[in-house]
């Protein structure tokens, strides 16, 4: 096989990575591909037989999904008990509980390492001349980005999700303290921030009602929560409100201290941040605004001396 032949292969292989990628990115929404046909073809007179349905379904759900659920399975199978139920709890701090699991982390870990390591294999032998042993690391470099690339996106949202919880807390406890003492019960006050809100924390709340619903004790139901989040201050305030359940004092009270507290740190963050961005706005002023000043201030005379020879007589 030729060279043309090569990267024709190539080619087609990468471009049904490229395909798998997409649908790993996406994830599974959890909505039944059959359901929905069927539900589309529920008002007709006369209804399809289901083996015309299922032809109906398109391509992604026939073919593509279930080729990146074997390659996911395949890849579960031979990584350990440990690390998927750490990936499961880093999908839970991140939120994506419902719209990601670990087969299908396992399965972008892959379908990236492979598209990535194949690109590079392709750009260093093929279409750069970087010599055996360069173009060897470049296709090591890129397959190991492509390993590496699911657990930063999965750690950059769960820092996202904390960041936000951070920020909303607060006034969260605002609106908590506003409630129970206007005489509503401490989950009537979750309830009314779920209502009025749609965040991260809002969210967490409503799960926490669900779960007192459905029979859970609100002590162990808040633990969850402060668990699902990994948040100190929600730790703290979780705590709190546990402790002041178990020695009977005033909710209202223990939320307007929690209040207090919340503010002020979120006052220290802010002042810290202002402190750290003199440091932080040196190395671009050094690398980037100082030598673009020095070249408009220096460089017309460097220029001028040039053309009357004194600086080639250096």
């Amino acid at each position: 096989m030729g060279l043309v032949g090569i990267l024709i292969l190539v080619g087609i292989g990468a471009v049904l990575l490229g395909g798998l990628i997409i649908i790993g990115i996406r994830g599974d929404t959890g909505e039944d591909p059959l359901e929905k046909r069927l539900a589309e073809y529920g008002d007709r007179e006369l209804p399809s037989s289901l083996e015309e349905i299922e032809l109906s379904i398109g391509t992604r759900e026939r073919v593509i999904v279930p080729m990146y659920k074997a390659l996911a399975a395949f890849a579960m199978q031979f990584t350990p008990e440990n690390q998927i139920e750490e990936i499961r709890r880093q999908i839970e701090l991140a939120g994506k509980t419902e719209s990601m699991d670990p087969m299908t982390f396992f399965g972008q870990r892959i379908v990236l390492t492979l598209a990535l390591g194949i690109g590079a294999f392709v750009l260093f032998f093929f279409v750069t001349d970087w010599g055996v042993v360069k173009g060897v690391l470049g296709t090591v470099g890129g397959a190991a980005l492509g390993y590496f690339l699911p657990a930063l996106q999965l750690k950059g949202q769960i820092s996202r999700r904390q960041d936000s919880i951070v920020k909303s807390l607060p006034d969260a406890l605002d609106l908590l303290t506003i409630c129970v003492e206007a005489g509503l019960g401490f989950e009537q006050a979750m309830g009314k921030v779920y209502e009025k809100w749609d965040d991260d924390l809002a969210i967490a709340f409503g799960r926490v009602l669900q779960e007192i619903q459905l029979g859970k004790r609100r002590g162990e139901a808040l633990r969850d929560m402060a668990r699902r989040m990994d948040v100190p201050d929600v730790t703290s305030f979780v705590a709190a409100l546990i402790q002041a359940e178990q020695l009977g004092v005033s909710v209202a009270k223990i939320l307007r201290i929690q209040s207090d507290q919340m503010r002020v740190k979120r006052r220290q963050r802010a002042q810290e941040k202002a402190q750290q961005a003199p440091v932080k706005m040196m190395i671009p002023m050094v690398l980037l605004i100082f030598p673009s000043i020095w070249i408009v201030l220096l460089g017309p005379s460097i220029i001028i001396l040039i053309d009357t020879g004194v600086v080639g007589n250096f």
